[in-house]
């Protein structure tokens, strides 16, 4: 962090927040330095993910701004709680006990920008008193209001802050003051997959799919909660300290018990056709943009690109798929079967895992495992 001081570092960070926007908008870094040890191969006779705990830093940025306290251990029933007060056994004698403290911006070091976006930016930060590094999403009241997208922002918290599996983001918990709204999410050093992309131009076959096993793994996990993503990109899409997968930004992704939704949302090149032609649409949106996103790791562009929107609308509505003749019969084989204009005959997600291209390819390793 250095050695300047609090303020300053607020100041600089506050002042390089203003006024800054951009055409793509998933600038946030992610993972868990300390949850990395004991990596277990995939494809190793027997692999084993160890169960994890959260580290104290972990437990306690979760439940200081909330004052919720972990779960209790087996034993006698405990009084109610009552603010201000720690639950005892019943009988014992209550000793008053002091309110856990809020977090506020003054608990954290502000560090280096790690990305910006239109309604703020993303910072390198450290948690003063454990000295946990986390990015911190710093986001203007006044520009969500002015957009009304107020809505989305509650959306993505209350969402995300309840997914945990190793290939999303983990949320830690939020703050606000009067002017900004404050997310404490992991911190992911080596960024966005975007920009990596940009960086190698495309991926080899190895790498591709070993993104496309762990993406597809956290995706079964999100629809098993009912939550849709539908803005799966290499924007949104972040790499941990190992070059592990991470989901991010779900600002358009939405809890829909019923799975069937009527909006519009997502990037141009990834709506799915039931999108374009404003049918309802339900959790197999994911999928149409798993098949997108394979396209472009292996090519360098999506599959639908083209000179104007109305084309690329054109392209997309007719499966227009063309594969150069550099693409690999395998992931053809994938990509062609996740890419169906009928939603329902798209390759399921498992099946997605189970392809042979993908179990010949992925080399992902198993981080450590979140306890249940």
């Amino acid at each position: 962090m250095g050695a300047r001081g609090g303020a300053d570092l607020k100041r600089e960070a506050a002042a390089a927040a203003v006024g800054r926007g951009t055409r793509r908008m998933a600038h946030k870094e992610n993972v868990n330095p300390g949850a990395l040890g004991s990596l277990a191969k995939y494809g190793a006779p027997g692999p084993q993910r160890v169960p994890r705990k959260e580290t104290p830093a972990e437990a306690l940025l979760a439940q200081r701004a909330t004052g919720k306290t972990g779960p209790r251990p087996a034993g006698p029933p405990l009084l109610a709680a009552v603010p201000g007060r720690v639950p005892v056994e019943a009988g014992a004698q209550v000793a008053p006990q002091p309110p856990l403290k809020t977090l506020s911006i003054e608990d954290f070091e502000i560090g280096r920008p790690l990305g910006k976006g239109k309604f703020g930016n993303v910072y390198l930060a450290r948690e003063k008193g454990s000295h946990f590094l986390v990015a911190l999403k710093v986001l203007f009241k006044s520009q969500m209001e002015k957009e009304g997208v107020e809505h989305q922002l509650r959306r993505e918290i209350e969402i995300q802050a309840h997914l945990r599996h190793p290939n999303i983001l983990r949320l830690y918990n939020y703050f606000h003051d009067r002017r900004r709204v404050y997310l404490i999410l992991e911190y992911a050093p080596r960024g966005e997959l975007y920009k990596e992309l940009q960086k190698c131009r495309r991926f080899d076959e190895q790498r591709s799919a070993t993104i496309m096993e762990e993406l597809a793994d956290a995706l079964i996990y999100c629809h098993a909660k009912k939550v849709i993503h539908r803005d799966i990109k290499p924007e949104n899409l972040l790499l941990g300290l190992k070059g592990e997968l991470k989901i991010a930004d779900f600002g358009w992704s939405v809890h829909a018990p019923s799975l069937r939704r009527k909006t519009m949302c997502g990037t141009l090149d990834y709506l799915p056709p039931e999108m374009i032609e404003g049918q309802p649409h339900n959790e197999k949106v994911d999928l149409w943009c798993a098949g997108v996103l394979c396209y472009e790791l292996l090519v360098g562009h999506p599959p639908f690109e083209s000179a104007s929107h109305t084309e690329t609308y054109r392209r997309i509505t007719k499966v227009d798929l063309r594969f150069p003749p550099t693409m690999p019969e395998g992931a053809r084989d994938l990509i062609g079967k996740l890419l169906r204009h009928v939603p329902a005959e798209r390759l399921p997600l498992r099946a997605v895992l189970e392809h042979p291209w993908v179990r010949a390819n992925s080399r992902r390793v198993l981080p450590p495992a979140y306890a249940p």
